[in-house]
């Protein structure tokens, strides 16, 4: 099978007995490539992961490809306060639940960004003036922007990837496309 690269891959070193945590990822693909070097390695990926001698199984010098979950929405509106308030279009659905984590990236105003931030709730009322879940509220205080909402920006999931280590080495992650058989 072919794998294409998505973004950006990292990699961070772990030690045998200790659970050890990536940075942050936007997912963009539905595929995350691992590679265990110089030591067998636990992983687990998600939202705020801490992997242990149950998780994921990865050998010494070898590789697994671990399935992730993709989420984005284009977003239309930003309500700021001390939480922050996402709109996304009319007719479409924020695709993303109560504790996931999210990242909202807005072009030409970049003091609305945020990374990794939890989802605390989705609006899901339906009554005359109602939402019906294209508005989320994000666990991001951003009561200090006075300036008025009014760009391109997308919100999409993002993760972590945690390493708890049967040997010590460094764990090497891509988001990758998976073709068919070469």
């Amino acid at each position: 099978m072919a794998h294409r690269p998505v973004g950006a891959g990292s990699s961070f070193t772990f030690t045998a007995g200790t659970a050890t945590t990536s940075s942050t990822f936007s997912v963009q693909s539905d595929v995350l490539r691992v590679v265990a070097v110089n030591g067998a390695a636990f992983v687990s990926v998600g939202a705020t992961p801490s992997a242990t001698s149950a998780d994921y199984y990865v050998p010494i010098n070898q590789t697994a490809t671990l399935a992730l979950t993709k989420a984005s929405n284009r977003v239309v509106g930003v309500t700021t306060g001390t939480t922050t308030i996402v709109t996304v279009p009319e007719g479409t659905q924020v695709p993303f639940g109560v504790g996931d984590y999210v990242t909202l990236s807005v072009s030409g105003q970049t003091y609305y960004n945020f990374t990794h931030q939890r989802v605390i709730s989705v609006d899901t009322s339906s009554n005359v003036g109602g939402y019906y879940q294209t508005r989320m509220t994000v666990d991001y205080n951003s009561a200090g922007i006075v300036t008025a909402f009014a760009s391109e920006a997308s919100v999409v999931a993002s993760n972590k990837v945690s390493v708890f280590g049967a040997g010590s080495g460094t764990l090497y992650y891509q988001q990758v496309q998976i073709s068919g058989q070469v």
